[in-house]
This record gives C-alpha cells, structure tokens and sequence, in this order.
C-alpha cells in the first residue's frame, strides 16, 4: 500500500563569506526545511534568504537552532546551563520566524541541530528546555526523552530516519566512527525506502558533499515504490 512520507534536509548553513551546500537545488528537492537559526551556522541575510526559497518552492519551515558554536558548527557537546538553553533556542526561533513572517510563510516545527540533537534523546532538563524555548511548535527528532516529554505536553511530534546515515540499533553511529556517514547514492537511496516503514520524515544532510545526488536519487526511489512525497506538518 502506497503512504506519505516527509522529506527533509538541514539547510540555510552558510553565514557571511562562507558557503555550505547548494540551497538553490536542494529547496527545490525537499518538502520540509530545517533551517539554521544563526549559531551553529547561518546569519540573518542567510534566514530570509531560505525563508524566500520556501515560499518559493512551497517547502515547510523548521527551525534548526544549536549550541552557541560556529566553530564546531554545532556538533561539540558543551556544558551550557539549562535556562541558557531555553534562553538560546527562544532567542533563534524567534529570529527565523520573523524571517518567515516576512517572507509571508510560517514557522511549522523545530528540530534541534548536532550536539543538542543528540543531548535531548537522553537529558530530560536539557530536552525540557528546548521545548521551553520553542513554544508550541511540533518537534522533529529521534525515539527518545525531548520526544516523549513534547507528547506529554500535548505537542505533536514525528520521528526522523536519516538516508544517509549509518546505524547501530536505532542509534546513529557517531560521525567520529569510520563508516558513519553513507556515501553510496544508492544505499542512501535503498536506506530512505526501508525507512519508510518506521520514520515520518527523512533527512539528507545538505552539507554533505553529493547532497543534490543523493536527494534527487532518495526522491526518485521513493517515488518509485508508490511513496509520495508530503511534509506532515
């Protein structure tokens, strides 16, 4: 039986002078955005700029907000205070909605980036604060404690498969470890349509370097096996 499945990339990365991934291409490719808030990468022209590509497009929004870390790009595990964190996450997803509001969409979810991505599935105070910081908005995430906290609140939450990521179990293997990033379009391509079974909404990284390759083949196979391609937000 033919279902829907969402299909989303972290993008808006680049920030001043520095340039990451292909936008233009991969706003054309995706049906959700996660869009960098301006700490872990992206900067005020950067957000508008992704907040005009979705409306353009018709690609739904997310905020994607991190730690305070340009220099890790968001993926060091930092010791920052709880209401430091609600504080920052507030403080980015206000931002791109206002980017948003003037683009003429909305803002429709939140998933946390890097480090703070992974802290949230185990930490219930650093997972509390996320949601704090981010309203009321529907979350996107992994199995785990900001998941189950945002649907005890009464939030709306979806679980996310990543196409081109490696597995342990229903954990990722870290990006330290050999073998953690996929970079065989087709075995991103066949691990989007086995995910399919399990996630509502999957990612390819637009700052991987064959990210257009790999979306185009991810939309092309799931299409291909009767899955159509729908945000759920």
């Amino acid at each position: 039986m033919a279902r829907e499945i969402d299909l989303n990339a972290d993008l808006g990365e680049s920030y001043g002078a520095w340039r990451m991934g292909d936008d233009d291409a991969m706003f054309a490719l995706v049906t959700s955005a996660n869009v960098a808030c301006g700490f872990h990468a992206g900067d005020p022209l950067t957000m508008l700029r992704s907040a005009r590509l979705a409306a353009e497009h018709g690609v739904v929004l997310g905020a994607h907000p991190g730690y305070r870390d340009r220099a890790g790009f968001g993926r060091r595990a930092l010791a920052v205070a709880v209401d430091e964190v609600a504080a920052e996450v507030l403080y980015q997803v206000g931002a791109l909605a206002a980017a948003a509001r003037s683009a003429g969409v909305d803002l429709r979810y939140v998933k946390a980036h890097g480090a703070l991505y992974h802290r949230v599935r185990e930490d219930p105070e650093q997972a509390a604060a996320v949601l704090a910081g981010s309203g009321r908005l529907p979350v996107l995430g992994q199995h785990g404690v900001l998941l189950d906290l945002a649907t005890g609140a009464g939030r709306a939450t979806y679980w996310e498969g990543f196409a081109d990521r490696a597995y342990r179990g229903d954990t990722l293997v870290p990006r330290d470890e050999p073998g953690a990033l996929i970079e065989d379009i087709e075995a991103i391509a066949a691990q989007a349509v086995d995910l399919v079974r399990k996630a509502d909404s999957i990612c390819v990284h637009g700052d991987s370097p064959n990210a257009v390759e790999a979306a185009r083949a991810v939309r092309r196979a799931l299409t291909e096996a009767g899955i159509a391609l729908v945000a759920p937000w």
